[in-house]
């Protein structure tokens, strides 16, 4: 269980600083919720805030461990904090340099870190913006028709993320020039391995949370990923499910969505639907942007439902668990598209809103607003698992075929494959963490397989887990 600090952590958004009006003890508060069961994850920016006196900005600066122009300087970029610089983490000397700040915040007992904006994004070079402020004085006193306002603004609006200014800067590759434009898609990937390596020298005896925006194959040795702003759209809930398997199927198996979406106005249906879905996978996030409407599940009227849909997550962790290490450490799936396992039913595999969790399980969750059920394709017979709550269910034999199933909202269903079992944490009436559902007595649904045959995955959750390729 963790509480998100986004950007306004920090003093006036530097990278590795707190704000000590907001957090006057960081260290004392992550105590204080560790205590409770709660970790913090702070988010990490690529930008480094260019200001005199910031002993990051300095440092980086003085060894050239900053990303550079042609002529040699460093690119002057702004981001959340302003003008910033960009670590070339493309550079191992920079890589290591940057990942060794993130001691910082381990100091004061963090575990867990997002790293944000790190394609990288740019709202705007200070050349660019040159450029577009001298273009804007001189016609600031021009008559404009509609196709000069439409230059006008097309000329402001492409300040940022312009592809010309990811031409513009360069790193170094251990002695070889590269422009930036060229591996573009390396920098997230190399931000998170520089912080995914250094956790590996400065605490090697724990283990610690990483998940990235921005990505590329391979940085799954280092973190996981979640799939960046989303907006509060029914179609952004179905992308979510594709995404899943998409990024499994690329080695990433620790990632997620923004749960309710992160941009726009989340509804109530949306939020129950969208979590009916989240339960299953590795992160369940609910993040959503400053200036929307505050999605927090306790702001909304239903909090019966969307209590019993969070509490059957943690009844369902001692499976989620054990098939997450399983594909981890077995090199398999842990979303699994239907075409992997029936790759020769042809209506399988044109199913895309319709996934496998771990060996056992498939889920087809309500997408769609203001339905009352769906058609669900069972490409073999199952059992369909409806849940009421994490105490109270239904079972029924479905044969293969095509089926509408009816889904009030707040309930969550399953279908449990032929042969297998489905551990539930038997889980107290009060408020359980999720050492006491891991811990916790357990029950079986069965689909004629032997509870026997289930080896829950047992570790500690802060040892690390050794390389079984090393």
């Amino acid at each position: 269980e963790a509480v998100c600090l986004d950007i306004d952590y920090m003093e006036r958004y530097k990278d590795f600083t707190v704000n000590k009006e907001s957090f006057g003890d960081l260290a004392a508060f992550a105590k204080e919720m560790r205590e409770e069961g709660i970790h913090l994850v702070p988010i990490i920016d690529a930008g480094v805030k260019a200001e005199e006196g910031y002993a990051v900005f300095e440092e980086g600066e003085e060894k050239g461990y900053f990303c550079k122009k042609e002529d040699g300087t460093s690119l002057e970029a702004a981001v959340w904090p302003g003008l910033s610089r960009f670590p070339d983490v493309l550079n191992s000397r920079a890589r290591a340099w940057f990942g060794d700040q993130y001691r910082a915040l381990l100091e004061l007992g963090i575990d867990g870190f997002w790293n944000d904006m790190n394609e990288p994004a740019v709202f705007y070079t200070q050349d660019r913006l040159r450029k577009v402020l001298s273009a804007v004085r001189a016609i600031q006193d021009e008559n404009m028709d509609l196709s000069r306002y439409n230059a006008f603004t097309d000329l402001v609006s492409g300040l940022q993320n312009n592809p010309e200014d990811y031409e513009s800067f360069y790193h170094d590759m251990d002695g070889e020039r590269v422009r930036h434009d060229r591996v573009h898609n390396l920098f997230g990937y190399n931000m998170t391995r520089a912080a995914g390596e250094a956790f590996r020298r400065l605490c090697p005896e724990r283990r610690i949370l990483m998940y990235s925006r921005s990505s590329y194959i391979g940085m799954h040795r280092y973190g996981g990923v979640w799939t960046g702003d989303n907006m509060s759209w029914w179609s952004h809930m179905r992308l979510n499910l594709c995404q899943m398997s998409a990024l499994n199927m690329c080695g990433f198996l620790y990632a997620g969505a923004d749960t309710g979406g992160f941009g726009g106005d989340a509804t109530e249906d949306l939020l129950l639907r969208w979590h009916a879905m989240s339960i299953f996978f590795p992160l369940l996030r609910n993040h959503s942007a400053m200036g929307t409407r505050r999605q927090e599940l306790y702001r909304f009227k239903r909090t019966d439902l969307f209590r019993t849909i969070i509490r059957l997550r943690y009844a369902l962790l001692p499976y989620l668990y054990t098939e997450f290490m399983h594909a981890a450490l077995e090199d398999d799936l842990y979303a699994c598209p239907l075409a992997f396992e029936w790759p020769e039913d042809e209506r399988a595999c044109r199913t895309e809103d319709q996934l496998l969790i771990g060996r056992s399980l498939m889920i087809a969750p309500v997408m769609e607003q203001n339905a009352r059920g769906r058609y669900v394709y069972l490409p073999e017979e199952m059992k369909l698992v409806r849940f009421a709550s994490d105490r109270q269910w239904s079972e029924e034999i479905l044969p293969a075929g095509d089926h509408y199933i009816p889904v009030p909202e707040g309930e969550v269903q399953a279908f449990l494959r032929k042969g297998c079992v489905l551990p539930l944490a038997v889980l107290p009436e009060k408020q359980v963490t999720v050492e006491e559902a891991m811990n916790a007595e357990r029950t079986f649904i069965s689909f004629g397989g032997d509870p026997e045959s289930f080896v829950c995955a047992q570790d500690d959750g802060i040892t690390p887990i050794p390389d079984p390729t090393a």
